[in-house]
């Protein structure tokens, strides 16, 4: 069975002949420092393009801000976030070491630089032990603040099936400089059951208590133990156990599931975990799935246990299109961390549409249904200003995107097709009714927008004001949330 230690295979190697044009500058010489200091210039946001093979070179990595930016890692530390992100780049060779870049609004970044100068040495001995070669790259880091100690996790693969190493740096500032601490969970080639050690996320939780999750494939996210004062493993070389699973669909094992994200919400006191289906430059989605205790179970929108052999929902991301844009897919492996005043937000890869080799940092503002599930705007998050909305300023036309799902068993090779989820035309008449349906009905009791069909469907969608990037308009109304049946629909005003 194929795995994420594919990944070079499909995207640093792929996208070093996906970009070939003889304008592109050749790239400088690897660095080996740690750190840059960061490009100050007066800030347009509407120069963010979804392309950008015009500073693809090394030589032009100050300028990657948004660009370039894989399985990030996001947390607030002071006035910054800081994002640290796995080790890739668009139609060049890239050094490793982890990508280093902070914001104070989370829509202007800096490229701050590396987290470390060369592969760690104990996650590459391990692997060249085990009779590998690491390969020469980082992968899905993850960044967590202890007391005064910064604590980064990283992952670390090569070529043989399943010889993965999560390891752990630490360091007093989130810029570094870092130092490598330890060995956290490894997964080897072998006749054991488990899954690949990489993907790592950590929760601590109410009592202090230190968990990590992390997996790809093979046997699904599994949750491990950790020693709150070293950040390691309670029980060196103990693997966990699963705690996450998709299984077999129409007698096909699907085991394309990776990417844990887990965070405690203090108002609903209860655990989320997130989790990416499919193959990552394509079809890559998030499910979510929640829990009263961090060691789960954890349950999808229709009460099933997410260990469980099936696909599970709420899918709350996916690769999706509306006008005047060519789409954005990949839309996977997920950070998903608040703003130190109870609003949460969600990171994530977009890998565009019109070339799937690029590959950008979205950032989406998470929401909450009513019945306590997380939900994102169908759009970016630009720090727009949030004013009053009344019934009258909802009426209009809109382009609506339902969240559908088509199921393709497999990886990169069979899921080549990004299943974008088109927008449509969409009304909600000034006199209460949809699309011109006397049966279909529409009300609004800021910011809940509710639908209710006469085929007993009901959706609570929340509206607010945000960014419309394909248009490049300053404010314009959205709107996302569930049906009753747990489909996340995304919508924003028809320009």
């Amino acid at each position: 069975m194929k795995a994420k230690n594919l990944y070079l295979i499909a995207t640093l190697a792929t996208v070093i002949f996906s970009c070939s044009k003889k304008e592109t500058p050749t790239p400088t010489p690897t660095k080996t420092d740690t750190t840059t200091t960061p490009v100050t210039s007066s800030f347009d946001i509407n120069s963010i393009s979804d392309t950008y093979a015009d500073i693809s070179a090394f030589t032009y990595y100050p300028k990657w801000t948004v660009y370039n930016v894989h399985d990030p890692s996001i947390k607030k530390f002071g006035d910054y976030y800081y994002c640290y992100s796995t080790d890739v780049a668009f139609g060049t060779d890239v050094r490793s070491g982890l990508q280093i870049r902070r914001s104070k609004d989370l829509v202007q970044w800096e490229y701050v630089g590396w987290v470390f100068s060369s592969l760690p040495a104990q996650g590459s001995a391990y692997i060249t032990g085990k009779g590998g070669t690491p390969y020469n790259a980082l992968w899905a880091p993850y960044v967590m603040k202890v007391g005064s100690e910064y604590r980064l996790y990283y992952s670390l693969s090569s070529a043989v099936a399943r010889l993965s190493v999560i390891g752990m740096a630490t360091a007093s500032a989130p810029d570094g400089p870092w130092t490598e601490k330890g060995i956290v969970v490894t997964s080897a080639n072998d006749a054991s059951i488990q899954t690949n050690a990489i993907d790592p996320t950590v929760i601590v939780t109410t009592s202090g208590e230190q968990y990590m999750y992390y997996g790809s494939a093979w046997d699904g996210i599994y949750i491990l133990k950790l020693d709150p004062s070293t950040g390691l493993a309670v029980s060196p070389g103990d693997k966990g156990k699963r705690i996450a699973n998709r299984g077999f669909t129409g007698g096909k094992y699907n085991g394309n599931i990776e990417g844990a994200e887990v965070i405690y919400n203090p108002d609903l006191k209860k655990y989320f975990l997130f989790i990416s289906y499919d193959w990552l430059q394509t079809k890559y989605n998030v499910r979510v799935g929640r829990a009263d205790s961090p060691t789960g179970p954890f349950y999808d929108y229709n009460g099933h246990d997410v260990n469980t052999d099936e696909d599970h929902g709420p899918m709350i991301l996916a690769p999706y299109q509306f006008t005047n844009q060519s789409g954005w897919q990949g839309t996977g492996h997920c950070a998903v961390f608040d703003n130190g005043s109870g609003q949460y937000f969600m990171a994530h890869q977009g890998r565009p549409g019109i070339n799937s080799y690029f590959m950008d940092l979205h950032v989406r503002k998470i929401s909450w249904t009513p019945d306590g599930w997380p939900i994102v705007s169908p759009e970016r998050y630009a720090n727009v200003a949030q004013t009053v909305i009344a019934a009258t300023d909802v009426a209009g036309t809109y382009e609506k995107i339902t969240l559908n799902y088509h199921v393709v068993p497999g990886y990169g090779t069979e899921q080549t097709n990004p299943d974008f989820q088109v927008s449509t035309t969409f009304k909600l008449d000034a006199a209460g009714t949809i699309d011109g349906n006397a049966a279909d009905k529409w009300t609004f009791t800021s910011p809940w927008l509710e639908l209710k069909y006469s085929s007993g469907d009901t959706y609570k969608l929340k509206v607010e004001r945000e960014r419309d990037w394909e248009n490049k308009i300053t404010s314009t109304l959205i709107f996302t949330g569930l049906d009753n049946h747990g489909t996340a629909i995304w919508g924003k005003r028809k320009q």
